[in-house]
């Protein structure tokens, strides 16, 4: 065995072969611990499972075990004696040599443990003439002389049952109560002795039963018995994973016990989940087998989403430890920052830059484009005070959510949002203000030529405000191939035609701001802003 696994399945019967199938056909690693105590292994065949009628117990085993090796899972014989949920959320089962393995999650897929009359013989015969389930064995023993050892109020239904399969069914009353009479009428109909007294007894003569001895001494011929075994989940060595069991009520009486699940057997302890008769005591093998493969499908996709939710808490990590708006390694751009405004529901203030204000205030209104508008701060104050807003981001995340703000701000028809990557595509028209507020990126975004689009897009008499960061903050990693622009820079870089542009504000200014802690700091940009003359 190794150390660690997707899955360990307790049980290695059809439910729990049949959900290490699933898993390994699934790509899982999968662990399968059996003790190698079938309940069904004293009978001769399995019956009632499509293409494989009648073969031996363990023979259909020992198929299972083959078809889940031959996809990597593997099976051991061991008994396990533990079994305890870790605080990460994993689990560790020991076995009895004292092994000890961890898995994601857990399938316990142990069966139950029929619970015999207390009569001195049924034991030994118990999958051979000893019987439960006319469904399992009935054909087996058709037109024998069938004698049912009643041991509740169920007996009575379970002599009609067995009368389907001979004519021959006698009903011993034992330690059952005695049957209504609409019960006594319906099998006087149906030709079933009804026989007093309890049973002290089964008799056996060449290896074979024979008869049963009731308490006069009396023997009764029979070949076989049919009895109503008490169905108990079996659970040893798994109380450390706090599994509840609950009672199995048949019209009313208790015939056993089982643990409560979900249809797809997830159970109420996170990461455990169950299959076959541990869950469900009138499963046969077939409908375990099938519950095993819906379980194995439900774990697969509670660990499919598990590794999503981590690969995506990966992705962000990657993001946030990157710096302002770099993209990690397999993003695009635009993945990158709908990565970044995932991570939680507001990332900006919310105000509009103070640059904006103080450039913007005096201005009237008119068409306005906000270039990188993220969560929509500039754009929603522009359109407040009147003027009629185009807003372009990359990110369809934060579009969405600056629409939304806009709606409740109650300004959202004067915006325009538009999904924009300003290296690919940019927004059609021209407009009294164009705005490009901390248009910074450390991916490949060609800043400068964007730019140049922007003050193209600028109408006669129209202003251009560019603003962005002098360098990086105290807390950001610092990039060297990222260049930051003196506002001189970005005059140079638009190649202004000669007597074009009036230059209104061209400087470095310091403003404060939070860092990550909530402390205050202070930190040093630049602004540019010229207006196109007329």
């Amino acid at each position: 065995m190794d150390a660690t696994y997707d899955v360990v399945v307790i049980g290695g019967g059809a439910a729990g072969l049949s959900g290490a199938l699933a898993l390994s056909r699934g790509r899982r690693k999968v662990l399968v611990i059996d003790a190698g105590q079938p309940r069904n292994a004293p009978a001769q065949g399995v019956h009632v499972v499509l293409g494989h009628e009648g073969v031996p117990p363990r023979d259909l085993l020992a198929t299972g075990r083959a078809e889940v090796a031959s996809y990597g899972g593997q099976v051991v014989t061991g008994v396990v004696t533990a079994a305890e949920r870790l605080a990460d959320g994993r689990f560790r089962v020991t076995l009895e040599d004292g092994a000890a393995v961890e898995a994601a999650r857990l399938l316990v897929a142990t069966g139950l443990v029929d619970e015999l009359p207390p009569v001195p013989g049924l034991a030994e015969r118990w999958g051979r003439e000893v019987l439960h389930c006319p469904y399992c064995h009935g054909w087996e023993v058709r037109d024998q002389a069938i004698g049912v050892v009643a041991t509740n109020p169920l007996a009575a239904h379970q002599a009609l049952l067995w009368r389907q399969w001979s004519d021959d069914v006698t009903l011993f009353l034992h330690t059952a109560p005695e049957p209504g009479e609409e019960a006594r009428e319906q099998l006087a109909a149906r030709g079933v002795t009804v026989v007093e007294g309890e049973v002290t007894g089964v008799v056996v003569t060449g290896d074979r039963l024979t008869g049963v001895r009731l308490a006069d001494g009396k023997q009764v011929p029979r070949q076989a018995l049919a009895v109503g075994t008490r169905l108990n989940a079996r659970l040893d060595g798994l109380g450390g994973l706090g599994l509840e069991t609950a009672d199995q009520e048949m019209n009313g009486f208790v015939v056993g016990t089982y643990v409560p699940a979900d249809p797809m057997g997830k159970t109420e302890v996170p990461g455990v989940y169950v299959a076959g008769n541990v869950h469900n005591v009138m499963d046969q093998v077939v409908s375990a087998a099938a519950a095993g493969v819906r379980a194995g499908a439900a774990i697969n996709a509670d660990l499919v989403g598990e590794e999503a939710r981590a690969a995506v808490a990966a992705r962000r990590a990657a993001f946030a430890n990157t710096g302002h708006g770099q993209a990690p390694e397999g993003l695009t751009e635009e993945e990158s920052w709908d990565t970044r405004y995932r991570q939680s529901e507001r990332i900006w203030s919310g105000d509009p830059n103070v640059v904006l204000v103080e450039e913007v205030s005096g201005l009237p209104a008119g068409r306005a484009l906000d270039l990188g508008s993220g969560e929509g701060g500039d754009a929603i104050w522009l359109a407040a005070r009147g003027w009629q807003v185009t807003a372009a981001d990359i990110s369809g995340v934060a579009l969405r959510r600056a629409a939304r703000h806009a709606e409740e701000a109650g300004v959202g028809d004067r915006i325009d949002w538009q999904r924009h990557d300003l290296g690919e595509s940019f927004p059609e028209g021209v407009y009294d203000l164009v705005s490009a507020c901390y248009l910074h990126s450390t991916g490949d975004m060609p800043r400068e030529r964007i730019l140049r689009r922007a003050a193209a897009a600028v109408a006669p008499g129209g202003v251009l405000l560019v603003a962005g960061h002098a360098g990086w903050s105290a807390w950001q990693h610092d990039h060297p191939d990222v260049h930051f622009p003196t506002p001189q820079e970005v005059l140079d870089s638009l190649e202004p035609g000669e007597g074009e542009w009036e230059v209104l504000r061209c400087e470095e200014f310091e403003r404060s701001q939070k860092g990550p802690d909530g402390e205050p700091t202070t930190r040093t940009d630049n602004v540019l802003t010229i207006r196109r003359r007329s």
